[in-house]
């Protein structure tokens, strides 16, 4: 019976493989090909492959639900041509700041592979530094989220005096730490197979060594910025990337923690050279076959895929209202050029840019928006507009320094509390009622604005973390018919 069922699974795999391949341009079937070499050769030999463990990460974007499908491509090709093929392990990781259709298109991208019980394919999740089951329906645990919010507020209060506000700091810690920690979940793998661009590995590296300096754990060792260093950067961090926060009765293992390899043998994979054609050619296989459905607010910006663009306008308005003493409208609109520009740059197809402006464009409708936005940031990172104008001044590190600013900006009936304001975040008793306003206006437990209180914000000539995450163009660069473009809505 067993071998009946299997010779009809191997059936259904192999039907899956041709539609899937009736999908792929004739380039990318010579690149299903090379792709195979390089696996081959990585694990020893054709004869190895039934004992060589492959491992992808699939945030949810498009172009990771395209690597899985190459991937998945090359795995049942094997199968059909030898004794035996890799095993796959496929593991994402909760984070607050995406939203239900991440899992979605993860789930309906798993179905339409057959990689539901395969048992050559091993689906993870990580909730909580928890290994999970893969289950689309499971909501994210409140411990996570709150966790992923508590995170992004420590992170965005350590940033430089001259760095713009960013919400993606903790992100791209979270991923980091996730990388280095699933690579040795159970038995471990062999390889981690990941298609980004050179560019964007040294743009990861490049953020991730700015943002363990504001967890404050050191910075990063010299350094290439690729992901062949990736797995022996984050052992010379150490496990645990947040360790700088929190006291050791309040840091969380990774569980089971009976669950993980001592030693990490995984060797990074790339395949960037592998992923063809642009947005409109793979639309058909992810659309059609993996059933891909984008966020509304996900206009292929490319390299910023943890940055939602209406919370990222939203913030660069609140700070020209509340910082640079300009309009809200103003640092929105700004910021909508900035982003279009760089897309146009990319040459991002002018459909999606012309979505871009649809959508963010009609300042005329700036109130609406802002709502939006305020809704949207409340929801995948618990933050009210009041907590983040205080995330903007960033008045507690450095012993308090910016503090009167932000209470005489913001709050100047505290400019009495002050001294108050002071004595609780130097750990010291203060009235309940002052307590009770940190916390509110913060977002933070006394215990943690007393930590920031004790740190210094970074030196310096630091990385722009915002502009990072979009490959910022100067407002003095953009095309000036963007500007006109945006005047005109």
């Amino acid at each position: 019976m067993s071998t009946i069922h299997d010779q009809a699974m191997n059936y259904v795999y192999q039907q899956v493989l041709q539609r899937l391949l009736s999908f792929f341009s004739r380039a990318e079937r010579t690149a299903l090909q090379l792709l195979i070499q390089r696996l081959v050769v990585a694990a020893g030999g054709m004869e190895r492959m039934g004992d060589y463990k492959v491992m992808v990460t699939p945030s949810g974007t498009r172009d990771s639900c395209y690597t899985l499908a190459l991937l998945r491509a090359a795995q049942l090709s094997i199968a059909g041509r030898a004794p035996a093929t890799f095993q796959l392990r496929v593991a994402t990781l909760r984070w607050s700041g995406a939203g239900t259709a991440t899992l979605d298109n993860l789930h309906r991208s798993f179905g339409a592979l057959f990689l539901y019980d395969d048992p050559r394919v091993e689906l993870l999740m990580v909730d909580h530094r928890q290994v999970l089951p893969f289950n689309h329906l499971a909501p994210i645990s409140s411990e996570n989220t709150e966790a992923n919010r508590i995170n992004v507020l420590m992170m965005g209060h350590r940033r430089a005096r001259d760095e713009g506000f960013a919400l993606w700091d903790d992100a791209c810690l979270a991923w980091a730490e996730f990388y280095g920690q699933i690579a040795r979940w159970g038995k471990g793998v062999d390889a981690w197979v990941c298609s980004e661009s050179p560019s964007r590995q040294k743009q990861f590296i490049e953020h991730l060594d700015l943002a363990v300096q504001k967890a404050g754990i050191g910075a990063l060792a010299p350094h290439a910025g690729t992901f062949d260093e990736l797995f022996a950067l984050l052992d010379g961090l150490g496990g645990d990337l947040y360790r700088g926060f929190y006291s050791d009765s309040e840091r969380l293992c990774w569980r089971p923690e009976d669950g993980f390899e001592s030693c990490r043998r995984t060797t990074f994979v790339d395949i960037h050279d592998m992923v063809l054609g642009n947005l409109e050619e793979r639309w058909p296989l992810l659309s059609e076959f993996l059933g891909f459905q984008p966020e509304e607010w996900a206009f292929n910006q490319g390299e910023g895929e943890y940055a939602d663009p209406l919370i990222e306008a939203h913030l660069y308005g609140v700070q020209a209202e509340f910082i640079s003493g300009r309009s809200y409208e103003a640092g929105f609109s700004e910021h909508v050029r900035r982003t279009l520009a760089n897309m146009q740059h990319r040459h991002v197809p002018e459909s999606v840019c012309e979505q871009l402006m649809t959508r963010l464009g009609h300042l005329q409708a700036i109130d609406e928006l802002r709502e939006q936005a305020t809704s949207r940031l409340h929801r995948a990172y618990g933050l009210n507009e009041a907590q983040s104008v205080c995330l903007l001044f960033s008045p507690f590190i450095e012993q308090g320094a910016g503090l009167e600013r932000f209470l005489r900006s913001c709050h100047p009936g505290m400019l009495v509390a002050m001294p108050d304001l002071h004595r609780a975040m130097q750990g010291l008793h203060g009235p309940e009622q002052v307590l009770q306003w940190m916390t509110d206006v913060s977002g933070l437990p006394v215990r943690l604005i007393g930590r920031l209180y004790a740190m210094q914000p970074l030196g310096g000539n630091a990385l722009r973390a915002m502009d990072i995450s979009f490959g910022a163009t100067s407002p003095e660069d953009m095309d000036s018919g963007i500007s006109e473009q945006l005047a005109e809505r």
